[in-house]
Order: C-alpha cells, then structure tokens, then sequence
C-alpha cells in the first residue's frame, strides 16, 4: 500500500512526454514531475525522547512550470502530489475508549507513527538551462502545503503488538523548501512551520511540539 500512490501517478508522466514534443522551439518547460526520498527529523522533541530505526519519507508529483522570463531560467512552479512520511521513536501511543495517550519507553522494539498527505508545492525557480541543454544547475526554493488523509500510530514490544488510526495528528501543515543540484540528482529539504500534533497529545506533562524535518534526494523528470 505504501507504494500504490507511485502508480497512480504513472499516466501522468506518460502525458507528460508527449506533451513536451509539441512545444514550441522557441519556449521550453522543465521539471513537470518529481519523486523524493527523504530521511525524516523530528525536532523539538520532549525529554527523554529519542529517534529510532529509519524514519523516511516517500513523495511523487507533478508540478505546473511557468517561464517568467524569455531565456526560461526563472520561473514559477506550482503543483500537486502524494506523499508517505514515517517517523521512528521511543514514544508510544495507546488508545482507549477513544482516549489517546503517550509515553515514552526505551523498552519496545518498535514503535512508529506513518502519515499519508495530498501535497501542493509551491516553488521559485532558477536554473541556467537552454533549450538544447539537458544537464544544468537548479535552484528551487518554496513553500509546500499539505492536508494528511490519514495517520497510523504503531508499536511492538515484546508481548505485543498494536496499531490504529491516529486523530490527533494535525490535518493542515506546510513548511518551507529547498532543493539544488546538478542534472538528476538533487538535494531536497523540507522544514515545517507547523506542528506534527494537534496541541492536544501531551506526554508526562508536556505538550508534544514535534516539527518535522526532511532532508534528502528528489528527482526531476520532463
């Protein structure tokens, strides 16, 4: 399931292809999709807390390029997308007649807290290509909206297991970016302006304030 958002996405890139054979010679587009993998941060953790295991994201899209100027090498970009981000640590969540709540326990094996979002970059850009040149620098720089369609809380100890859907993660969040590099690779990095909780999960006490942090590989394709 984590990966079923790539394929819907497929059609899109073939459309896309054919799309860039009937520009005009004298006005190009760049960078119409995307696909990410990131490492995921979590800042402002509580006391006590810590990161555990591989906590990564997965991201896939498409995005709008409007040139603003003749050259083609700025411009705006604005788009859509899916998005998996999953987030490994020592806290635990448990539920009970609908009542959430946390601990914190170095004792478990596992315990995970994955999100699911529809995404809406929004993007100044800058690169020095040309119509005849595939291989160029880029500068991206934006703000990326984001609604979570869903989120699960998941933890395994050494007698059990157990996991449900998680309703005190914030619906709404966005963040800054970044991305800059050469040709097909390209560091990405996100940084939220919004709170991973709602305001209402508290652990011992203390309000849980996590802020993501993403930081890794994105791809552009044409």
């Amino acid at each position: 399931m984590r990966f079923v958002f790539l394929f819907i996405l497929l059609p899109f890139f073939f459309f896309g292809q054919n799309a860039n054979d009937s520009l005009s010679s004298q006005r190009y587009f760049e960078d119409q999709f995307y696909l990410g993998l990131s490492y995921n941060f979590l800042l402002n953790q509580p006391e006590g807390s810590s990161q555990r295991n591989l906590s990564y994201g997965l991201q896939a899209g498409v995005i709008k390029d409007i040139p603003l100027n003749l050259s083609g090498t700025k411009a705006i970009g604005f788009g859509a997308g899916l998005a998996i981000n999953s987030y490994y640590s020592n806290l635990v969540a448990n539920i009970s007649n609908d009542v959430i709540t946390y601990s914190i326990d170095d004792k478990i094996k596992r315990s995970n807290l994955e999100s699911h979002l529809i995404e809406f970059p929004l993007e100044f850009r800058w690169r020095n290509s040309t119509l005849e040149e595939y291989k160029f620098w880029r500068i991206y720089m934006g703000i990326k909206a984001a609604y979570i369609v869903g989120a699960r809380s998941k933890f395994v100890s050494d007698t059990t297991s157990d996991g449900f859907y998680n309703t005190d993660i914030s619906k709404f969040q966005y963040g800054l970016t970044l991305s800059f590099g050469y040709n097909t690779f390209n560091i990405h990095a996100y940084y939220a302006l919004t709170d991973l909780f709602n305001g209402d999960a508290t652990v011992n006490g203390e309000v849980l304030q996590y802020r993501p942090l993403r930081i890794g590989l994105i791809f552009y394709i044409l």
